[in-house]
């Protein structure tokens, strides 16, 4: 008698569990690091804004544009991705090269991967200044020179 029938489907599938688990945790992983760095670049943007209402007041008076503001804010979160940025993508392709092994149909510095991250950082950065930036355009100069 035959025992443990198994389709070539089901063969493989239970040949790359090991893969697809350990691709869906990395993948879990990504999205939580993901949002934890939007959320901790927009609390120091936030922090930032609050910090400097008093110079954004000055500014507003002496005749800053509300856009002169705004790029501004938003200036200092892209200087803190560009930063930021060619160390986690070398940090990136060092892991590539550890767990190349891992990688289905890819090599570790895969340039189409690299830049889709780059592009999605940078997207995420701006949407994480985006509120603060846009707070302090609406700074009221009167309120912000009188507060201590």
């Amino acid at each position: 008698p035959v025992h443990d029938m198994q389709t070539l489907p089901q063969l493989l599938a239970a040949d790359r569990w090991w893969y697809r688990s350990f691709g869906s945790m990395f993948g879990i992983f990504a999205v939580i690091a993901l949002v934890l760095s939007s959320v901790g670049l927009y609390a120091v943007m936030a922090y930032s804004v609050t910090q400097r209402t008093q110079e954004i007041g000055v500014r507003m008076a002496v005749g800053a544009q509300g856009w002169q503001v705004w790029w501004m804010i938003l200036r200092r979160g892209l200087v803190q991705l560009a930063i930021a940025l060619p160390f986690g993508l070398v940090g990136a392709l060092g892991m590539g090269v550890m767990f190349e092994r891992m990688l289905v149909e890819m090599t570790p510095g895969d340039p189409t991967s690299f830049v889709a991250v780059t592009v999605l950082l940078t997207v995420v950065a701006l949407a994480a200044c985006f509120l603060p930036a846009l707070r302090a355009t609406r700074v009221d100069p009167v309120v912000a020179l009188r507060a201590d």
